[in-house]
């Protein structure tokens, strides 16, 4: 295979991760929607989406294996395959945690929230937009994009310690408060660490340009 064709192939594959960054990013954001809205239908639909999501991320896997197999590719190109193979699982395990919310949506139906919800949905945005930057990086192999996206980690942190400590307020003054403070703590686990995985694909980014996963 001519470089020009290798270069196709990974256009190719750009495009592919492409739809699966879309297919988790919509999980996310209506797994969220499904948790503010008490949307219980919304959230089996992201439940039950999450098999698409599966089977696309073991096509691109299939190609990226092929393409080393048959193709040999050297130096960037081999590491650029390789970061493509880390990236799709790591969007498969976003996914996972679009999911769980989903399902704690499903187990707090027709209960009154305690208030209403404001900083996890905007963490849940950040951590959204941190996704859609960091694929926006990838395939633009830009590295002051990636590193700027992930830097915005920090904040997706700081809101997830002011609400930890505001639920844990909660849980100490009313135990009747703590199941349901339990079940929002694990949304905010669930959302801080779909923002680790999109730091782990800004610092695929830089590795692919420099061989080095440092990011400063």
């Amino acid at each position: 295979m001519s470089r020009s064709q290798l270069s196709n192939e990974l256009e190719k594959l750009h495009k592919d991760l492409l739809k699966l960054g879309s297919m988790v990013e919509e999980s996310i954001l209506d797994a969220i929607k499904s948790l503010k809205d008490q949307n219980v239908h919304l959230a089996e639909k992201v439940i039950h989406e999450d098999k698409a999501i599966n089977n696309l991320e073991e096509e691109i896997e299939d190609k990226c294996i092929k393409l080393i197999a048959t193709q040999q590719p050297m130096a960037i190109d081999l590491r650029e395959i390789c970061s493509i193979l880390r990236l799709i699982a790591d969007l498969e395990r976003m996914a996972d945690h679009a999911g769980d919310i989903s399902k704690i949506t499903i187990k707090l139906a027709g209960e009154k929230y305690m208030k209403s919800l404001i900083d996890i949905p905007r963490m849940a945005d950040l951590a959204t937009n941190m996704v859609k930057r960091s694929l926006d990086a990838f395939i633009k192999k830009d590295i002051d994009l990636a590193r700027e996206t992930w830097g915005l980690d920090e904040m997706v942190d700081a809101i997830y310690k002011q609400v930890y400590r505001e639920l844990l307020t909660y849980m100490i003054e009313d135990p009747k408060k703590i199941t349901q403070s339990t079940y929002f703590l694990f949304i905010c686990s669930h959302i801080e660490r779909i923002a680790d995985y999109a730091k782990n694909v800004c610092e695929k980014v830089v590795y692919i340009q420099t061989g080095d996963y440092r990011m400063k």
